[in-house]
């Protein structure tokens, strides 16, 4: 993706493309031609050669393709006898020079040269070639300069740190939204598809974009070119006199290619596919899809769907959607991986009196998804919150630091379906059966500070409540009721979702026994009676909502005989009206067959109203957890020091010497633990009963002795015998052991918890930590998290839940905490530096007074299989 939101396909340039390259390099300025070969050259065969058919080893090379497959970039490195270390060069078509190409060029050789084991990219650059030497300057990586003559050689050391991930993030925002731009604001649109039937998907959709008022022209295409709504049509995109900035197609699925390129043809770059028969359908329907993505790519396009409902934007009065005329405007953007719930959504929102920003039906998401729309929305000043249904990941990762940027300035709320465990995977070891696709959805979630919500009400129950109200500055909640019945299930309502009912101050509780009558409770809940009225709420709220001891107020009322619905909610109107700067949220929950009552919607700031006590609890519970993530520090990803990540990589390579997918024996376990300096305890290997006697003697009585099979459960198996005193005890245990054996002292300590990581299919490397010992899957309460992990990302897994009360000493003296967050910042680095490490388990870890200890560990390896890429940002 390129600075100005068009893209670019890379690939490896082949024999075959021999003469292209050569025009390619023909076809630039003489001032291009001697900046990239540092002199006049004559070009030919023979200049291109060593670009061709890259071994990637000792030669790598990119070619950029534009539309019609012109190649207008090549990009190339060749390893120098300092093996770490390879020479790289670019040349970039002067009509694209300054959009980008050859930073992205850099990016990908750099990513595919550290994987062959290149440290270093090389690069001489005439001392006056500023635009070299800015790309170079500009792409993140740390640099060294030296001049020589006319000339400077630029090292860049390739590894991915967190300034050069920064730098590409940034650059993929820039280029992603102005992709975008014209989805979001369109000045022309066509409708592929717009039949002069009524009832007709591609007709009603048209008819919807007449509905909204567009603020620009709206053209209909349909194959006889026969009006609809009384709009003059065409029969093929080519025939608009007009440039469209998007076309929407809906045709049949069939003939969905032939109406996109006509619509690409035409100069149209962004394209909306509402149509069906892609790979919702089956291999014949994903072959479709990806030739589809294809095009669009040739084109430099982007593509919204296949396989959706549309697409809607307030700011221009767009309704691209088959879905309902009249969507309200708001501060809402919402995506939705269904249509079918993106329009119970819209239902519902348009009667809880919710606006939306726009509205994205992502579909199959074959292009455009949940990541790029989340880019676009960080940045557009109409959205203030975000809202995500989602049924997959594309790219969880990248997923998780978009939203992680994003949810410091927005609240990002979603709903994730799916949360059966009957799909998980087989596990071998405890760590791999306590995570799950579930577990990492959770861990990225709060990693990222992303609002996670189960139903879809309790989606628009959070979206009714940011999108209205300030976040909660602590915890406390005042309850005010006309029915004690309510007040008490909305107070355990607020316990189950970690909310306080905290006592009011003596001011407050002044104020309202002064106001209500004796029967009264001034408590909290304050219980205003079933005899309160309008004027009763208006005249006794002020003095709750401008408690000090109160960070939200919930407003309860059931209608008796002597006050309706309208009345009260006017007076809890007139009274949050009437306290000048208030920064608390407030919730009513004001129950009337009628719907929402209308003063709850207008007024100088809407008042969120719920309809029944328990989801204005949650609601607020989940409200006052964002506010908690945000007053916590960011974090850093940490580099522990002592980690030798080369002999780490030796052990897996003879291991994986054995098979594609084996267990470690248990010194290669030692050694690999070592590597990354992780505490273990010391051990013996022993083959005969002779040698484990003198271990035991080395080691020093009580010894525990255990079965050196690779990856074997050893409580289960028998093999582990605990707290042998002498040698009689551990020849005995021996005999049911086995040789060979690993012998260990006897460590005791404080608590025993569970560490590890295991590489998920979609997530990619995860890191758990939890209780553990034999009863760790009984006991359950391990947590994930998505590696590699930032401190405050350890620190929290580390202290929070089960394990943080282990480690705070439950029952028992404290464990040291710092040494098991630096153990779960190992293991991050580990789980994301070797992909090879398919599962390791660490059960149990000892949490001592100082320092923690692990003393048993199994590991299984097996060769990493690449997901295959369809974008690069």
């Amino acid at each position: 993706m390129l600075r100005d939101g068009t893209t670019l396909r890379l690939r490896p340039p082949a024999r075959a493309d021999e003469k292209e390259v050569v025009e390619f390099l023909r076809r630039l300025s003489p001032d291009s031609l001697y900046m990239r070969f540092h002199g006049t050259v004559s070009v030919g065969p023979g200049i291109v050669d060593p670009m061709l058919d890259p071994d990637w080893v000792e030669r790598g090379a990119l070619v950029g393709e534009a539309a019609g497959g012109r190649i207008v970039a090549i990009g190339s490195y060749v390893r120098l006898r300092e093996p770490a270390v390879a020479e790289v060069a670019f040349a970039v078509a002067d009509e694209l020079q300054g959009r980008g190409v050859g930073t992205r060029l850099l990016e990908q050789l750099a990513q595919i040269a550290g994987e062959m084991g290149i440290e270093c990219l090389l690069a001489e650059v005439l001392a006056h070639n500023t635009g070299m030497l800015g790309v170079l300057r500009d792409a993140g990586f740390e640099q060294t300069r030296e001049r020589e003559g006319g000339e400077l050689e630029v090292r860049l050391r390739i590894a991915p740190t967190a300034s050069y991930l920064d730098k590409v993030a940034g650059r993929d925002h820039v280029a992603v939204t102005a992709s975008l731009r014209r989805f979001f604001e369109p000045t022309s649109v066509a409708v592929i598809g717009a039949s002069a039937r009524r009832g007709s998907i591609g007709g009603e959709l048209f008819r919807n974009v007449l509905a909204g008022d567009f603020a620009g022209a709206a053209y209909p295409v349909n194959a006889r070119g026969e009006p609809v709504a009384g709009v003059r049509a065409y029969s093929s995109v080519e025939e608009i006199p007009d440039p469209i900035d998007l076309a929407v197609i809906a045709v049949p699925g069939q003939r969905v290619l032939d109406a996109a390129e006509s619509a690409l043809r035409a100069g149209v770059r962004a394209l909306c596919v509402i149509s069906a028969g892609f790979a919702e359908v089956g291999p014949e329907g994903l072959e479709r899809q990806e030739r589809l993505l294809a095009l669009v790519r040739a084109y430099g396009g982007r593509v919204i769907g296949p396989n959706c409902l549309g697409l809607a934007v307030s700011g221009p009065g767009l309704n691209a959607t088959f879905g309902p005329p009249g969507i309200p405007a708001g501060n809402i953007g919402f995506s939705s991986q269904s249509g079918a719930l993106g329009l119970a959504f819209l239902q519902e929102a348009t009667a809880r009196g919710l606006g939306l920003s726009s509205f994205v039906s992502i579909g199959n998401k074959a292009d455009v998804s949940s990541n790029d729309l989340l880019e676009h929305w960080e940045d557009d000043p109409s959205t203030e919150v975000i809202l995500l249904y989602l049924e997959s990941f594309g790219n969880p990762r990248r997923f998780g630091r978009i939203a992680r940027r994003v949810a410091r300035s927005k609240p990002v709320l979603a709903m994730k379906s799916g949360r059966s465990r009957a799909g998980a995977r087989a596990a071998g070891s405890h760590t791999a059966a306590l995570a799950g696709s579930e577990a990492a959805v959770d861990a990225l979630f709060r990693q990222a500070g992303v609002i996670r919500a189960d139903t879809l009400g309790e989606l628009l129950d959070v979206a009714s409540l940011l999108a209205t109200q300030p976040l909660p500055k602590g915890r406390s909640v005042a309850l005010v009721t006309n029915a004690g019945g309510l007040g008490i299930l909305c107070a355990d309502a607020c316990e189950a979702a970690g909310l306080e009912l905290p006592d009011l101050s003596d001011e407050t509780r002044a104020k309202l026994a002064a106001l209500l009558p004796g029967e009264a409770s001034v408590a909290n809940p304050i219980d205003l009676l079933g005899s309160a009225t309008g004027a009763t709420y208006e005249a006794a709220l002020p003095a709750v909502l401008v408690d000090p001891r109160v960070d939200a107020v919930i407003v309860l009322f059931v209608p008796p005989v002597v006050a309706g619905a309208d009345e009260v909610a006017a007076a809890i109107r007139a009274a949050v009206d009437g306290v000048e700067e208030l920064d608390k949220p407030v919730l009513a929950v004001v129950m009337s067959a009628a719907g929402t009552p209308e003063p709850l919607r207008t007024g100088q700031r809407p008042i969120a109203r719920f309809g029944y006590p328990e989801s204005a609890a949650a609601a607020l519970g989940l409200a006052a957890d964002r506010a908690e993530w945000l007053r916590q520090p960011a974090g850093t990803i940490q580099e522990p020091p002592g980690i030798d990540a080369q002999s780490a990589q030796r052990v897996l390579a003879e291991a994986l010497g054995r098979g594609e997918d084996v267990w470690l024996s248990p010194q290669e376990t030692r050694a690999l633990l070592d590597a990354y300096g992780l505490p273990r305890v010391e051990e013996r290997h022993v083959g005969t009963e002779d040698e484990a006697v003198a271990a035991a003697r080395e080691l020093g009585f009580p010894v525990v002795a255990k079965t050196a099979v690779a990856g074997a459960h050893k409580t289960e198996t028998g093999g582990l015998a605990l707290d042998l005193r002498d040698e009689s005890e551990l020849q005995s245990a021996l005999a049911q052991v086995g040789l060979p054996a690993v012998l260990q002292p006897m460590v005791r300590g404080f608590a025993e918890f569970l560490a590890g990581v295991v590489q998920d299919p979609v997530f990619g490397p995860l890191v758990a930590f939890g209780p553990g010992g034999v009863l760790a899957e009984l006991i359950g309460e391990a947590q994930v998290r998505i590696a590699p992990v930032t401190d405050a990302d350890a620190a929290d897994l580390v202290r929070s839940g089960k394990s943080g009360r282990l480690v705070r000493g439950f029952r028992g003296p404290p464990s040291d905490a710092g040494a098991l967050v630096d153990l779960v910042q190992r293991l991050s680095r580990l789980a994301d530096e070797l992909p090879e490490v398919a599962e390791l388990d660490l059960n149990p870890v000892m949490g001592l007074a100082e320092g923690c200890v692990a003393v048993d560990a199994r590991a299984r390896v097996r060769r990493p299989q690449r997901p295959p890429q369809v974008k690069t940002w």
